[in-house]
């Protein structure tokens, strides 16, 4: 009989019934059924946060299985942020993270929306709230479709930003027993009957392949320090110390986003087995074996379905302070012979978070810039006002020949991007890699104008 208790979460305006299956299929395996946890929560209030629900998932946590004892976690889609979010809410380092990562031991997430999802923002919408809102007679708000929770879920959001730096930019999981042992499985399936109207290419039906696997860079490039001034390495791209490029992400053929959660097979499904098999890993050997067994590619990490090879870029522009440039365009091009040519699978799928549009989410179709080797980056920021402007060193002048700023403080640059970098430790990193989800930020330098009356700031007199 298994003895670790297994905590169930559901996603976004689901709830706990959808995981009778995985009750049954696990109390087939050897669990008792007084240790499974299917937990259910709150998705549709426009007041409640996701940091919210990993707090009331902590009070009950502790409630059900004490404050120290070990457990592990299958999540489906939203749940996947919930319990990352449990994970982080008090850092990493100290006594109550610590303890946090050392509790949960086996992370199994089901389609995972890990970096959100492309029908997060139509949710927002009266459409959305009217279809997936809650309609319970008496209800404060029939309409609501619980607008925080689908803001941390929109691509490019902020909060999943913050939480990929918080989580899978650090030392949180891994392949032995100090943390986490992280397994991702998603369907090669879209959305058959009515739903198809809803599928979108290199998604299960609602998250994307690329977007909801562990394996996550960030790359900076920094135009606001002059080069003249760097340590001599003349580096002005760099990649975050890398950690998770061994968590295994799988494709399981034939089901869809809500197939892997509510309709698992037999004990004899693919799916089934490799879910089994991941809780029963106890070191690096067994996590490196289910890889090979359950999320075996070969170099070209061939694609699940048909020969799309998808990436997600998200990308945010800040100042030289931290503060974001709302209004800028990103064009990756081949510069071959000197010319710029724009490549139409980088900005053929772009979303720009509607409460801050300095994050974008770039979905790209990596078999649309194969064989290309000289790639630049064309940047443009826009201030709003002639009485600032943006500027990145080495790239085009912020003011004319004629000393005047441009219109509306408007910045264009070029920007040569390496297919091939390297770690802060030292270790080569391709920029293109399918099926992962790479973090970009570009900083500029913003100038206020000075010096004539009528820009930010002149002398009135000056005393000599």
């Amino acid at each position: 009989m298994k003895e670790r208790p297994v905590i169930i979460l559901h996603g976004y305006s689901d709830n706990p019934e959808s995981a009778d299956r995985w009750e049954a299929l696990l109390e087939g395996a050897g669990y008792d059924a007084t240790q499974i946890h299917i937990g259910g929560y709150v998705s549709l209030s426009n007041e409640i946060t996701i940091k919210d629900v990993a707090e009331a998932f902590d009070r009950a946590l502790n409630a059900s299985i004490g404050t120290a004892s070990e457990f592990d976690a299958i999540v489906h889609s939203t749940g996947m942020l919930v319990i990352r979010a449990w994970l982080t809410s008090y850092g990493l380092s100290g006594a109550v993270g610590e303890a946090r990562r050392g509790r949960l031991k086996h992370l199994i997430g089901l389609a995972p929306a890990t970096f959100g999802s492309p029908m997060a923002h139509k949710g927002r919408s009266w459409i959305g709230a009217l279809v997936k809102g809650s309609r319970e007679v008496g209800h404060p708000d029939f309409l609501e479709a619980g607008d925080q929770v689908l803001s941390a879920l929109e691509l490019g959001s902020k909060y999943t930003w913050q939480l990929a730096e918080q989580d899978l930019l650090g030392d949180v999981y891994g392949p032995d027993a100090r943390t986490p042992y992280p397994f991702v499985l998603i369907g090669n399936t879209p959305y058959g009957g009515l739903r198809k109207v809803v599928n979108q290419a290199g998604t299960d039906g609602t998250v994307r392949w690329a977007g909801c696997g562990f394996n996550t860079r960030k790359i900076m490039v920094d135009l606001s320090l002059d080069p003249a001034l760097e340590d001599g390495t003349g580096r002005r791209a760099s990649v975050v110390q890398w950690h998770n490029e061994l968590v295994p992400l799988a494709f399981v053929d034939g089901h869809d986003h809500n197939t892997i959660f509510a309709s698992p097979g037999t004990e004899k499904d693919p799916l089934v087995r490799a879910v089994c098999r991941a809780l029963e890993v106890g070191d690096s050997d067994a996590y490196t074996q289910w890889a090979a067994e359950f999320a075996d590619w070969d170099d070209e990490r061939l694609p699940p379905v048909g020969g799309a090879r998808y990436q997600q870029f998200v990308t945010r522009l800040v100042d030289e302070r931290g503060d974001g440039v709302p209004d800028y365009y990103l064009e990756l091009c081949d510069a071959a012979g000197g010319r710029l040519e724009p490549l139409d699978g980088f900005e053929q799928d772009v979303h720009a978070w509607r409460e801050d549009s300095s994050y974008r989410c770039f979905h790209v179709d990596l078999n649309a810039l194969a064989g290309r080797s000289t790639l630049e980056l064309r940047v443009s920021a826009r201030s709003g006002t002639s009485l600032v402007a943006y500027y990145g060193h080495d790239s085009e002048r912020m003011v004319s020949a004629q000393g005047r700023p441009n219109p509306k403080g408007v910045w264009d640059a070029r920007i040569k991007i390496p297919t091939e970098l390297q770690t802060d430790d030292g270790r080569p990193v391709k920029l293109f890699y399918p099926f992962t989800t790479t973090l970009l930020e570009i900083r500029l330098n913003r100038e206020p104008l000075y010096g004539n009356k009528g820009q930010v700031f002149w002398w009135h007199r000056v005393i000599r």
